[in-house]
């Protein structure tokens, strides 16, 4: 798959007549991937090249800094999950101060057509582009028109009678919900990460944990959570814990340290995938080290019989 950003780099000659989702995509969440799969499907019946634009940063970061979200996914995560939904291309935007102010006219001449020749667009039913947000689908659509390629929008998506969106999943994330995030996304949240060495308080406890150095900006809320593990031997039921550990000091930034229930090989320096399935609990302080041991005992017996059920 190729991956290209504006204003640097020019358009493959492979990308024929591209058909194009364009969005945030933050998340690529479920209502994401139904525009993604429409652009996909469309061209392949027309023999198209299926390309998805996105922004960098994301465009809220730019208009209004005082506001600025934890996006729920890194760059190289989106583009790992649009490769295997099929998608050719990758068109990153970077997004700056004066391309908040272009009106949307200038957007898609400069953007859409000059620089990627599409022959169709594709959008969420809210998207809204230029200044002042101005460009409304009823604004690409005309203006598809005038210079040549068709637009078309895909309403929002439903779930349990939630529309899905990348802000309902960050607050359910930030109050610990995984589940029902990942109800919303249509997959697990994952964070990826580098295994540092820790300070083996969960060695001396008998529970040995893997702690994870995480570039990815929203984590869940701090807690004990059933996870599953991937390393490169593979998949691993794992209990994880988000915190600050307040038995012990509670100070300091929060630390994620994963225990794998099936144990394992030193994984220090070893990358790591880790997807939360369901929250088990708060963290909590204990009276004592023995106390907090036979409360991670009982954690990961309650993940054990979890995962039972999922046949990790």
């Amino acid at each position: 798959m190729d991956l290209i950003r504006y204003p640097d780099d020019a358009r493959p000659a492979s990308w024929k007549t591209p058909v194009l989702a364009l969005g945030n995509f933050d998340g690529l969440h479920r209502g994401h991937m139904k525009i993604i799969e429409r652009v996909r499907r469309t061209a392949e019946e027309r023999g198209a090249t299926p390309v998805v634009l996105t922004f960098d940063p994301h465009p809220t970061r730019v208009v209004r800094p005082d506001r600025a979200l934890r996006v729920l996914m890194s760059e190289a995560q989106k583009v790992e999950v649009l490769a295997s939904a099929g998608v050719r291309g990758v068109a990153i935007v970077r997004f700056t101060a004066e391309m908040s102010r272009w009106e949307p006219e200038r957007f898609v001449r400069l953007v859409l057509v000059e620089w990627l020749g599409v022959s169709e667009v594709w959008v969420g039913g809210n998207f809204l582009f230029g200044r002042d947000r101005s460009g409304t689908f009823a604004v690409l659509r005309s203006l598809g028109e005038r210079h040549g390629f068709r637009a078309d929008k895909i309403d929002p998506v439903s779930v349990r009678d939630d529309v899905v969106s990348s802000t309902r999943i960050r607050r359910l994330l930030a109050g610990g919900s995984v589940d029902e995030a990942g109800v919303l996304l249509g997959r697990h949240f994952y964070i990826d990460g580098e295994v540092v060495a820790g300070d083996a308080r969960g060695r001396a406890l008998g529970f040995p944990t893997a702690n994870l150095r995480t570039g990815n900006e929203m984590v869940p809320a701090n807690g004990v959570y059933a996870t599953i593990a991937r390393t490169a031997d593979g998949f691993q039921p794992a209990v994880t814990n988000i915190g600050v550990r307040p038995t012990f000091d509670g100070g300091g930034a929060a630390s994620i340290e994963t225990h794998l229930l099936r144990g394992g090989r030193d994984l220090y320096g070893a990358h790591l995938r880790l997807y939360f399935v369901q929250r088990l609990r708060d963290e909590q302080a204990f009276v004592s080290a023995d106390a907090l041991k036979a409360r991670i005992d009982e954690d990961c017996r309650e993940a054990r019989a979890l995962f039972g059920q999922l046949s990790v």
